[in-house]
């Protein structure tokens, strides 16, 4: 084997090893990676005439149209006996309708057209495929490439339905161009409204895209739009992958949804999970064929213990083509812009993390703990769809920290885009719990926000939708809990409970915007200050819908302060839109004086200076910057209309001195309030 790999070329490896030197031991592990991921491609192109082809095999697997106006039904279900077709269309007879078995475990049906010419079956039919499996037991499925599935109201189990309608939407809107800073907007359509039920696609549509437009942000990123059973499982435990969830309307709505999104120039990316699936067989794919495996390792390494789900077998030619076919289909047939992959973390390691701390050693991640099929599926999935999308994005949830992840294919890495910055969120609520204010350390919150993989880029969060959930508290909750039901209204006085959460809520954000990452990412609401955490209707809360929503008629009630922290998302957002300081190289901090509690850094060309301290403001502070010229605040934390005191002129012009300071040629003396944070741009450059 090892005589293999040295056959091995890695196009641009010495650019990661140069990079990072400290991966040159790992050099046939990137060899055999990446031989790997050559052999599948050949194999691809040998065996299907390339990945073009492959990727696009749901136009022949589940139902598919056929020019004459028949359909043509096919499937995989190697341990089939026979199977057949049953539905409205025939009167549910499970036998009228066999199915014609091919070589590889293929089954396939021709059904030809009614006499004039129309579909033999007709839009909104139901639909299931019946398997005998080897123990002459009956068993009645969805397809796994089903279009749409339903669920009755009284029922269980969702329901195939046959989705041909008459008039199919039409993408209006070409793909916004790739934007060179990523803020992303995470978002779950069905709690994105006031009220207590199912959100709808096209409420999204028309109440949510113009505030996501106002904010700022310039992506969505949709949560639990792959079909999943169960409601509270956030999305996570897919059932139906081809179908997008009919509960907050039909495909022909989210096809709309996306294309509005379009018109705004903002991109969506879909949450894809790959990394595992829902353990129910009537509407889902376990046991499909009757057996424990199918798309499925059998036996202990087709489950994973602690999500009660099943894994795929990523070796399986069958699997790559229903899951790289499931990229395909989602890009070609709704025009999502890229995917953020969820649980890369478990796909990676045969532990699926489990138990595992993640010190950092560069062992951790080579060797045997590292599932090598999952790996090489990633490369491919990523190859593949930069290759045939170049403004494609990808997301790794990754809290592992694998080396080259975020790195090109062509270099032995994993080609995703971006990685999650999970440590980030996980230390503001570190902080919040188990400090008081003046104990903050700063370097240490410096620390987790730049501690990133060099040339590897990060999307930085404060709190994402894991933070929102019940049980935990969102930032917002853990800086002003009880009083933010009761003293958030300018008709009341400012309590020093919400006057303290208010100024945190927005220099946390903002530190970590500017400091934490090549993206910035919020959930629903939590710019805003959400006052609730979430939960989904279960039993144990009597089904009710009442966290299982967004408040955001709270922004719209004028004496309400959550307005504030709304108008300062927004204008952080729009001046980061303006100076992009998400796309230049990582900044460089000057002062992190922990007496203090000054932080200041300048990236971008932009000078960021933070006073974290409860009450101590200081006149005439001295500050590094490189470039000399006329600096002039281009944002105010302290702002009246952001909740602040207004203690800042902003006609003020601070001119750097020749003062060298901190490591900078330059310096400029600033008066900094407590609790603030002020952005400056120097009025002499071009941004």
């Amino acid at each position: 084997m090892a005589d293999s790999m040295d056959k091995v070329t890695v196009p641009e490896l010495t650019n990661l090893l140069q990079m990072d030197p400290y991966l040159k031991p790992f050099e046939k592990d990137f060899k055999r990676r990446y031989g790997l991921f050559e052999k599948t491609l050949a194999m691809l192109e040998e065996a299907e005439g390339g990945y073009e082809q492959f990727t696009r095999s749901y136009m022949s697997f589940g139902v598919n149209r056929q020019p004459d106006g028949g359909l043509y039904f096919k499937e995989w279900v190697p341990a089939a006996e026979a199977v057949f077709l049953t539905g409205d269309f025939n009167g549910w007879n499970n036998f009228s309708h066999p199915y014609t078995q091919r070589e590889y475990g293929k089954w396939d049906l021709y059904i030809p057209p009614k006499e004039d010419g129309s579909s033999p079956i007709p839009h909104g039919s139901k639909l299931k495929v019946v398997i005998r499996s080897k123990s002459g037991e009956l068993l009645f499925r969805i397809s796994p490439w089903a279009k749409y599935v339903v669920q009755e109201e009284k029922s269980v189990i969702y329901d195939w339905v046959h989705w041909e309608p008459p008039q199919p939407y039409k993408h209006r809107y070409p793909r916004p161009p790739k934007p060179r800073s990523l803020r992303i907007y995470e978002s779950h359509v069905g709690i994105a409204s006031p009220e207590g039920k199912i959100a709808s696609y096209s409420n999204f549509t028309h109440n949510v895209l113009p505030r996501i437009k106002d904010l700022g942000y310039n992506c969505i990123q949709m949560m639990a739009i792959m079909e999943h059973a169960y409601y509270a499982s956030f999305g996570y435990q897919i059932t139906s992958f081809f179908a997008a969830s009919s509960r907050y309307g039909n495909p022909e709505e989210l096809k709309e949804l996306v294309d509005a999104a379009h018109s705004m120039g903002i991109i969506v990316l879909l949450d894809v999970v790959h990394s595992h699936a829902s353990k129910n067989t009537e509407d889902g794919l376990n046991s499909f064929d009757g057996t424990d495996s199918c798309f499925f390792h059998s036996g202990s390494r087709g489950e994973h213990s602690l999500w009660d789900s099943r894994l795929f077998n990523y070796s399986s030619w069958e699997v790559l083509r229903f899951l790289l076919s499931n990229l395909r289909w989602w890009m070609e047939e709704y025009k999502f812009d890229g995917f953020r992959f969820d649980g890369v973390t478990s796909m990676l390691y045969h532990h699926h993390g489990i138990g595992s701390g993640f010190s950092g050693d560069y062992n951790e991640y080579f060797g045997l703990q590292i599932d090598e099929d999952s790996l090489v599926y990633l490369m491919v999935s990523n190859y593949i769809l930069h290759t045939l999308y170049p403004d494609c994005i990808t997301i790794a949830e990754d809290v592992s920290g694998m080396p080259a992840l975020c790195r090109p294919v062509t270099e032995g890495g994993g080609g995703f885009d971006y990685r999650l910055a999970m440590a980030i969120p996980d230390k503001w609520i570190q902080i919040l719990k188990e400090y008081k204010d003046e104990d903050w350390n700063m370097g240490n919150i410096i620390y987790t926000l730049t501690n990133r993989r060099y040339a590897e880029k990060c999307i930085a969060y404060a709190e994402s939708h894991d933070q929102a959930l019940v049980g935990d508290k969102t930032l917002a909750f853990w800086l002003m809990d009880a009083e933010m039901y009761t003293n958030m209204s300018i008709l009341t006085p400012l309590t020093q409970v919400i006057d303290r959460g208010i100024q945190l809520h927005k220099m946390i954000r903002l530190i970590t915007h500017a400091l934490g990452g090549e993206g910035y990412l919020n959930f629903m609401g939590n710019e805003f200050g959400h006052p609730e955490w979430l939960d989904f209707p279960r039993k144990g809360n009597n089904e009710s819908y009442h966290y299982a929503r967004r408040q955001f008629n709270l922004i719209d009630i004028d004496h309400l302060r959550y307005k504030m922290l709304y108008a300062f998302d927004r204008d952080m957002n729009r001046t980061e839109d303006k100076f992009g300081w998400l796309a230049a190289p990582p900044a460089f901090v000057s002062t992190k004086h922990e007496g203090d509690k000054i932080i200041a850094f300048e990236r971008g060309n932009v000078l960021f200076i933070f006073n974290f301290h409860p009450s101590n403001s200081y006149t005439d502070y001295r500050v590094g910057v490189e470039l000399p010229g006329k600096y002039k605040i281009k944002l105010d934390s302290d702002m009246a209309q952001y909740g602040g005191h207004q203690r800042l002129d902003h006609n003020t012009d601070f001119l750097t001195e020749p003062v060298p300071f901190n490591n900078r040629q330059n310096s400029l003396l600033v008066y900094i309030p407590c609790r603030t944070a002020i952005v400056l741009a120097n009025e002499d450059i071009s941004y």
